[in-house]
């Protein structure tokens, strides 16, 4: 956890301030017991109410002035833990932003969500209460004994032998609760992962009528979270009363042994007082010390969980930049690409070469799991290839900056993916400044003009979030005007027009041969007669190209494209 104290060094002042302002809160704590015996001492017992009203003013004005400093030390804790949370979700999530597509399945989606929020909420709620017990602590606990110590030494000793007493009873429970925090954090991961995937598929829990099955499974995450939180609450329950139990034994004992120092007239009724009121304190900063024992520990495996994150070097890094002759060419060049998933042994694509050359359209067609979206993938470094090159322009894609390679690119998911928002919001998704005029232009294109007239708010109705209240096919015709509004050098479409009708997918490409005349069309389909007019195609079957050609060429030649041909048109059709 003191590795992720580095962010704080913005708001140092802050901290020291907060520690100076409980320090003499402390102070001023520790100096009231003994005022309270001089006003019982002196005032009391010698009827001295000058006395009295003199001490009484001073005791009020200390303890003004310590409530003050406890306010501004509250106020500033907070306020620099919670600059240091927003500071470190931002770095977390900055850094996330930089991982390759490897890193987000290593870790997975639901875990970075709660160590994004989670995990740092518990991280900062131990800062706040860190930079005030830290000080308070320790300074109350030996400031009590050495005040106990100085109204009566003998009597000090019934202190000293119950602190080691309440230390023990604190380690005990620290012990066994950190293994049990640690496991919190993981089942709260669990029962994310199970939350998220339900709500994501609620249609098709439904549909299946699941919703028992996934009721199960999430009382069963539920459940084991709940087991886990119940152990470690038994632990704390049972730390409070136990220390009570100490302290007030000691308490007896204090009064039982200082009226036998009254008798002997060793100490004074005030320093009586004074002595029990040191000992209660000494108890409490026992008390918030066991509390931050009992926080610590879960923030500690918060703090790792963080630094994992932190700590994970993305795969995929941009190149030092070097001077290169500038190139505006946007062809895309395969040169014996191979790609291995981590962890595989087996290739999923081996020895790709092919080249999509400017104006023309290549399309990819092949069975499921050939490899398709995959080769899409490492055109934008969503992956590296793990042998031979990727080039754009013919310069290899690792020596651009990922930034300078995806700005000529519009890609268009397999899965469409929408964001809360307007219509309008997400084609300009694309591209930020797009003119009305260039997103209106951008949707007609896309076929997608109508059914946006259609909608009461046009281009300001609002998107729920994942696209939920508009249809596949609408989904899949905003995500194209989204990267046609991009106007890029690349469009990589994967599959994207699976959810379109004959029609439209036909009237849709028609309006893309002029609107992309320029550009590279990488095309990713299952449909035949959405690449049979590609100038191009590349048949792929198990991560190897088999045959490249046109689909007249492909015909004749490729008994797999041939295959793929007659599963979906006619003879006639064909012919």
């Amino acid at each position: 956890m003191l590795k992720l104290f580095r962010f704080m060094k913005p708001y140092r002042i802050a901290v020291l301030f907060t520690l100076v302002l409980v320090f003499l809160q402390t102070l001023s704590d520790l100096y009231l017991p003994t005022l309270m015996a001089d006003i019982v001492d002196k005032g009391v017992v010698s009827g001295d109410t000058p006395y009295i009203w003199q001490i009484g003013g001073l005791m009020l004005l200390i303890a003004a002035l310590g409530g003050v400093c406890s306010v501004g030390a509250s106020y500033l804790s907070a306020k620099s833990a919670g600059a240091f949370g927003k500071d470190l979700r931002s770095r977390v999530f900055a850094h996330v932003e930089q991982f390759s597509l490897h890193e987000f399945d290593k870790v997975g989606t639901a875990s970075l969500i709660t160590r994004t929020t989670n995990d740092i909420t518990q991280v900062q709620m131990v800062l706040t209460m860190l930079m005030r017990v830290m000080v308070m602590a320790p300074l109350m606990c030996i400031g009590g004994i050495i005040m106990a110590m100085s109204k009566d030494v003998k009597l000090s000793f019934v202190i000293i032998a119950v602190v080691p007493v309440l230390a023990l009873i604190i380690l005990a429970v620290v012990s066994r609760s950190i293994p049990l925090f640690k496991s919190m954090q993981v089942k709260i991961d669990k029962l994310n992962l199970v939350l998220r995937e339900s709500l994501t598929g609620v249609r098709v829990i439904r549909s299946f009528n699941r919703t028992t099955h996934e009721q199960q499974r999430f009382n069963e995450a539920n459940l084991d979270l709940t087991d886990t939180s119940i152990k470690v609450n038994r632990l704390m329950a049972g730390l409070m009363p136990t220390m009570m139990l100490v302290m007030n034994i000691a308490s007896i004992a204090i009064i039982w042994f200082g009226g036998k120092r009254i008798e002997a007239q060793g100490i004074e009724v005030g320093d009586l007082i004074a002595f029990i009121q040191y000992a209660w304190q000494i108890m409490f900063a026992l008390i918030f010390a066991s509390m931050m024992f009992v926080m610590v520990p879960r923030a500690q495996a918060s703090a790792v969980r963080i630094n994992e994150v932190l700590d994970m070097k993305p795969e995929i890094l941009d190149a030092e930049v070097t001077k290169r002759a500038a190139s505006h060419a946007n062809s895309v060049a395969f040169d014996n690409v191979s790609f291995y998933y981590p962890g595989a042994e087996i290739p999923a694509l081996s020895g790709l070469s092919f080249t999509a050359k400017p104006g023309e359209i290549t399309a990819i067609i092949g069975g499921t799991g050939s490899g398709k979206s995959t080769l899409i993938n490492l055109i934008p470094r969503f992956y590296d290839a793990s042998e031979g090159s990727v080039r754009i322009g013919g310069i290899d894609v690792r020596e651009m900056t990922q930034e300078e390679l995806r700005d000529r690119i519009g890609l268009v998911p397999q899965k469409a993916l929408l964001f809360t928002g307007t219509i309008e919001d997400n084609i300009r998704f694309g591209k930020e400044d797009a003119t009305d005029e260039e997103v209106r232009h951008a949707a007609s294109v896309a076929q997608a003009a109508d059914f946006i007239a259609e909608m009461p708010e046009g281009y300001q109705a609002v998107i729920a979030q994942g696209g939920t209240n508009v249809s596949g096919g609408q989904k899949q015709r905003l995500s194209i005007a989204r990267a046609l509004v991009r106007k890029p050098a690349i469009y990589l479409f994967d599959d994207s027009f699976s959810a379109l009708d004959f029609k439209t997918d036909a009237k849709l490409r028609a309006a893309l041969k002029t609107e992309t005349a320029e550009a590279t069309l990488l095309i990713v389909a299952q449909r035949v007669s959405t690449v049979m007019d590609a100038d191009q195609i590349i048949v792929l079957d198990e991560g190897v190209i088999t045959a490249i050609g046109t689909h007249k060429e492909l015909l004749e030649s490729s008994g797999i494209y041939r295959e793929i041909v007659l599963s979906q048109l006619s003879e006639e059709e064909i012919a």
